[in-house]
């Protein structure tokens, strides 16, 4: 098995999920624009090994994977998921703060797991489970899967934007000048914004930013020609490449540099 850069990775190592396989992302149709941020598919590569590591992104997904609807995330840690070669994994990815409104509970209770569907919706999940399952192809599978849940947007609130401010505020600005703007706002006290960030996210907002920030390194990883870690970690916002390194190792299992040979950067 390689990464993307043609280097050695060994078989069955956790690979990143964004080296495994081809991934793909595509705008929700209007009736699910207000409470997913896309669509995705992933098909994994014929050769690719089968654990794929799954890193903290701030999001909530519904997943459809080996014939099961899952709710994946939130997540604090590199979550490892057991994948069949070849096959392609289907999902949507909520917008922040809607799939407390769509799970019907604060995401503190779900953090770091994952979880059937059916657990939330009941013999509902399976049944959409079952339709996307009987499709024929992966784009009538994800057509299928937006159909089921366009019919249940109607009579789901739409997320707080409170939480789509911070979460953008965050993702964008590193603690400090995006924790001020946040606070300043949204008027709210940092005890306020705690409480409201854990029923959303799972988490405080020292820890969402903590994430997003790491979500910063790989997307710079992914768009610069020859990243130096160094310059790397300050574009991220890291205080040094100590820092980085440190961050990178605790949310992903990874260190920096074999972060960066799996995306071919």
């Amino acid at each position: 098995m390689t990464s993307n850069d043609n280097t050695p990775v060994l078989s069955g190592a956790p690979v990143l999920s964004g080296a495994i396989g081809e991934y793909r992302e595509f705008d929700p149709p209007a009736a699910l624009e207000r409470h997913f941020l896309c669509v995705w598919s992933n098909t994994l590569r014929p050769d690719a090994g089968s654990l794929s590591a799954v890193v903290p992104d701030g999001c909530v997904d519904i997943i459809w994977i080996d014939g099961d609807l899952v709710v994946a995330g939130p997540d604090v840690a590199v979550a490892l998921s057991a994948l069949t070669p070849g096959s392609t994994v289907i999902g949507t990815r909520f917008r922040p703060g809607a799939a407390s409104r769509w799970l019907g509970l604060p995401m503190s209770e779900i953090v770091g797991g994952r979880a059937a569907l059916s657990h939330f919706w009941g013999a509902l999940a399976r049944e959409i489970a079952q339709r996307i399952g009987d499709a024929s192809s992966t784009t009538e599978r994800m057509r299928k899967m937006q159909a089921a849940f366009s019919c249940l947007a109607p009579d789901v609130e739409p997320p707080p934007p409170d939480m789509g401010f911070a979460f953008n505020a965050l993702k964008t600005e590193s603690a400090g000048p995006g924790m001020a703007v946040i606070l300043d706002r949204l008027d709210v006290s940092p005890r306020t914004l705690r409480r409201r960030c854990q029923e959303a996210f799972g988490y405080g907002p020292k820890t969402l930013d903590r994430i997003l920030r790491f979500q910063r390194f790989l997307n710079l990883a992914r768009q610069s020609a020859e990243p130096r870690l160094v310059d790397l970690a300050f574009e991220a916002g890291y205080s040094d490449q100590a820092h980085l390194t440190r961050e990178v190792r605790r949310l992903s299992g990874f260190s920096p540099a074999m972060v960066l040979r799996q995306l071919g950067a």
